[in-house]
């Protein structure tokens, strides 16, 4: 867990400008916290807000990738696949044991544990995240791999390896989701805050 959190970035408190201060510039008393610094009402807050924009897009993910699966199922499995722009794109209901578009079908507990460890991580660096954009990227991961952690433990064969409902099916690609989908663009979003020297805490930084 501890290495997963290093890749992620455990950030420091930043000041209200945004800038990370630095642990030399805080004073130290007796009224000091543990990580060198005061927790003032004002950054408080301004935490509070960043945590509520990380479970809002988290729920809104997660919700849209239960109610589409509980559709397709009633609608779609054991169908015939549905055009939607020609054969392009087609709706075309399957059970995934493996990860995401497919991959690792004999692996379906591990990755089962993954998700769960992804969903650990992103709920303990919640605690210390300053950055909108990065709290909508990682609202993104965590309602995603909440929806496909839902069918790891709801649906057939049995808990912790339930098979994932995919059904977005485009031409010449794999068969996915939209749990997949929200992990996906989080991850991409991850990467070009990263390039951009965006880190969680808010701090921006150029090498």
């Amino acid at each position: 867990m501890a290495e997963a959190e290093s890749v992620i970035g455990t950030p420091d408190t930043p000041d209200d400008s945004g800038e990370q201060t630095a642990a030399a510039e805080a004073p130290a008393g007796p009224g000091a916290s543990g990580e060198g610094e005061q927790q003032t009402p004002e950054r408080r807050a301004g935490r509070g807000r960043r945590v509520a924009v990380l479970f809002a897009v988290a729920a809104f993910a997660y919700a849209l990738d239960l109610i589409s699966k509980t559709l397709v199922v009633r609608k779609l499995e054991h169908h015939a696949p549905v055009q939607v722009i020609g054969d392009w794109l087609e709706l075309h209901a399957i059970r995934n044991p493996g990860a995401a578009f497919g991959f690792g079908a004999a692996f379906t507990v591990i990755f089962t544990v993954i998700a769960a460890a992804v969903i650990v991580v992103i709920i303990r660096l919640a605690r210390k995240l300053y950055s909108i954009p990065w709290a909508i990227a990682l609202g993104l991961l965590l309602g995603g791999a909440l929806g496909n952690l839902t069918d790891r433990i709801f649906r057939a064969p049995g808990v912790f390896e339930g098979e994932v409902v995919d059904f977005i099916a485009p031409k010449g690609f794999a068969v996915f989701n939209l749990a997949d989908s929200a992990i996906v663009c989080g991850g991409i979003l991850i990467v070009l805050l990263s390039f951009r020297g965006l880190d969680p805490d808010g701090t921006v930084h150029k090498d």
